[in-house]
């Protein structure tokens, strides 16, 4: 799940259809890419960081980014 995207999104009071709307994409189709079972295109994460006026990375990173790569290396 994309928490950092959704708690942001909530915080400006956007919902998942203007969201959805802003991205050229359907609502379901933008529900799932939010809930982790489909993933975001590169051109969807830079239009939305910018409409946040947010770095792409501080919304679709690992919070923790060392302890995430660790996680991988080891699996």
């Amino acid at each position: 799940m994309q928490r950092e995207l959704a708690a942001q999104r909530r915080y400006r009071g956007i919902t998942q259809k203007e969201m959805a709307k802003m991205l050229g994409i359907t609502e379901r189709n933008y529900l799932a890419k939010e809930h982790g079972v489909a993933q975001f295109k590169i051109d969807e994460m830079f239009a939305i960081a910018h409409k946040f006026n947010m770095d792409i990375g501080e919304i679709f990173l690992p919070n923790n980014i060392m302890e995430h790569d660790m996680r991988i290396n080891e699996g």
